[in-house]
């Protein structure tokens, strides 16, 4: 069997063989060449000598100055392979964060019993993970979008990768072990963008475990570039809910619990059972419109109706939400696997990201500009092999600050088994963005939304209640 080095050693020469006996290279031609050999070379080197420079972040990068804890290295799994990723579909960093949880799979320890629980400090959860944009041309090619900008659906992707090697490292016990658990996300409360992420500037993200309940806990996660202006600045926040099952019954678990210690950690834990005790609350009041917003319904729903009956008369500064819909339809690959044999949940997130930013392109006539990801909900689990369908529209616009509205986009996943013929609704996800000032000039406007149905009236409503509600709070 051929070593790794004698593998590369062939590739490299098949590829510049290749390239010069098929073509006749110009100038920029031959740049990409010699940039890309020069790649593979890096990987040929860290596979030959896993302990050298380039498989492994620098001493000055290996911490969080911020924690003192060591920080994962996003562009560190671009050198050196490893043999337990559940399936190759991810980005850099979703691959170191793979390698670092796959020590509590190596260990042969006695596995745990769900009754010896601890408490744990949110600071033995905390994990970062740094990316090197400044410095590695490679991970930034991969990050970047159309526009020379972040693209973000790959960092809302990394994200939920993070959320969940910080469940793992809550859940496990002091040597590393851990129970048969299975982890997912189970929502994703306001994540707010609050300056933009540049891609050309080192960026961080950090997080840990702020609050635990019998069988969920809330993971809080910080990104922060720090530009010349500012120190370490924070850039965005969101707070992800997961939720443990047992691998065997499938029932909820038990987990460890949390214990905060300094000021700050116990302002978290206040601040995320605030959250839980109005989720609660307010779970029912969301399931069905009141008998006092009857009003409210029809008001909506006027306009609609005059759509639908009189479409010459229709006010054409408005536009009915089902004209505004997108979707798009693929079949769930091995390759987008996660460690349960599940599609990864941070994949989801991007290709709903991914939707709903382009809804909002179309409907603006420019691109958009992400501002939150306003909720987030897994219903159900999504399995390789399954037939899903993304179906996106706008919900409604606010146009009261006329030099930059905003958009309200709804993204709705659908598990479809043509076998069974069924059709289930696993994902609902929420996203606001704004439109530049450039695509509304010369007295362009952003046109209203309109619902034409009771069912689409009920949606903007609840929607507007609960963001009102988190702005009363």
């Amino acid at each position: 069997m051929q070593s790794p080095r004698v593998k590369m050693r062939k590739e490299l020469l098949r590829s510049s063989l290749f390239f010069f006996t098929a073509n006749a290279p110009s100038g920029n031609q031959l740049k990409t060449f010699l940039r890309n050999i020069s790649y593979k070379a890096s990987l040929f080197n860290a596979i030959a000598d896993p302990t050298s420079s380039n498989s492994k972040p620098s001493d000055s990068d290996s911490t969080n100055p911020k924690t003192s804890l060591p920080v994962i290295d996003a562009s560190s799994s671009n050198r050196k392979p490893i043999s337990l990723w559940p399936g190759m579909y991810h980005s850099p960093a979703t691959q170191a964060l793979w390698e670092a949880r796959s020590t509590i799979f190596e260990k042969n320890a006695p596995v745990p019993s769900q009754l010896h629980l601890v408490a744990k400090a949110p600071s033995q959860s905390r994990t970062s993970i740094f990316y090197k944009f400044s410095s590695d041309y490679v991970l930034r090619e991969q990050y970047k979008n159309p526009w020379n900008q972040i693209r973000m659906g790959k960092l809302v992707e990394d994200l939920d990768a993070l959320a969940g090697t910080i469940a793992f490292k809550h859940s496990c016990n002091e040597d590393g072990t851990t129970r048969p658990l299975i982890l997912v996300t189970a929502s994703v409360d306001k994540m707010v963008l609050k300056k933009p992420i540049l891609i050309d500037i080192d960026l961080t993200i950090d997080g840990a475990v702020t609050w635990v309940g019998r069988s969920s806990m809330e993971i809080q996660l910080e990104l922060i570039q720090s530009t010349q202006d500012t120190s370490d600045s924070q850039a965005l926040v969101a707070n992800f809910t997961f939720v443990a099952r047992d691998s065997t019954t499938g029932k909820s678990a038990l987990i460890n619990q949390i214990s905060p210690e300094t000021e700050h950690e116990r302002f978290l834990w206040e601040e995320a059972e605030q959250r839980n005790r109005l989720r609660k609350l307010k779970r029912a009041e969301y399931n069905h419109v009141q008998n006092g917003d009857t009003a409210r319904l029809c008001s909506l729903l006027a306009e609609g109706r005059i759509f639908s009956d009189m479409p010459a008369l229709a006010n054409r500064d408005s536009i009915l939400m089902k004209d505004t819909r997108l979707e798009n339809s693929f079949i769930c690959q091995p390759q987008q696997r996660n460690i349960h044999g599940r599609i990864f949940g941070g994949f989801l997130m991007r290709r709903a990201f991914e939707l709903a930013f382009s809804t909002a392109y179309v409907f603006a006539g420019a691109a958009p500009r992400f501002l939150e990801v306003d909720h987030v909900d897994f219903f159900k689990p999504v399995d390789v092999g399954n037939f899903l369908r993304l179906k996106s529209c706008v919900l409604y616009t606010e146009r009261e600050n006329l030099t930059e509205p905003r958009v309200n986009v709804e993204v709705i996943a659908h598990v479809i088994k043509p076998e069974l013929r069924s059709s289930e609704v696993s994902n609902r996800f929420y996203l606001t963005f704004a439109v530049n000032p450039e695509a509304i000039k010369g007295g362009r406007r952003i046109r209203h939304v309109v619902p034409a149905t009771e069912e689409e009236a009920i949606k903007v409503l609840e929607r507007m209640d609960v963001e009102d509600s988190k702005f009363s709070v």
